[in-house]
């Protein structure tokens, strides 16, 4: 038991460590992939997805195929910190992947992880703010119908998300250690006005 709760007090330190401060400015170090709508150079399009620029974001509603779309990055990441900005719909159904081992097919299936935004997921440990098949998420968390911000730290098996301000999954795990960022569409609008890493 002392075990365990010395764990998780050392987890809860990392986080507030990790995000004690907040200004994500190029300038120190951040690298942007997505500011309004600047960015689509910085990415790989799969599947069958409208990833375009519009209205002051990247953003896709519709797709051509079936199955979800990846806006996958160019470059390759190991250890970062990552900043975005989303709108989803209440019934949208994406995710921010992290270190995706395969840009061309990325899925949790292939080796990535990923951030889960969708607030209607039939499984609810999985839904907004849960790290899927990693870390479930409790209590439910909202997304849909307004702006948020994700913080997401991923260093060696260390992975922690926090959604507007509040850290919601915290876990270790080492299955992936390098690989794209992934921003998924799979149903119902989703927008990025703002994406930023920072390599450790």
């Amino acid at each position: 038991m002392k075990l365990k709760f010395a764990s998780a007090m050392g987890l809860l330190v990392v986080a507030l460590t990790i995000f004690g401060c907040g200004h994500y400015l190029p300038s120190q170090g951040w690298v942007t992939l997505i500011d309004g709508n600047a960015g689509m150079e910085n990415w790989n399009i799969t599947g069958g997805g409208n990833w375009r620029a519009a209205e002051g974001a990247i953003q896709a509603d519709k797709s051509t195929t079936q199955g979800a779309s990846v806006l996958v990055s160019k470059k390759s990441f190991k250890d970062f910190e990552l900043y975005a900005e989303f709108w989803a719909g209440d019934d949208t159904n994406s995710g921010v992947y992290l270190r995706a081992m395969n840009p061309a097919a990325v899925s949790t299936s292939t080796g990535a992880y990923e951030v889960q935004i969708w607030d209607k997921n039939p499984n609810p440990a999985y839904s907004t703010g849960s790290l899927v098949n990693v870390a479930v998420v409790n209590p439910i968390y909202k997304a849909g119908g307004r702006w948020n911000t994700y913080e997401i730290y991923a260093k060696g098996s260390q992975i922690t998300v926090k959604l507007n301000g509040v850290v919601t999954v915290s876990a270790q795990d080492s299955r992936f250690p390098e690989g794209r960022i992934g921003l998924q569409f799979n149903g119902g609008p989703i927008k990025f006005r703002k994406l930023l890493v920072k390599e450790l």
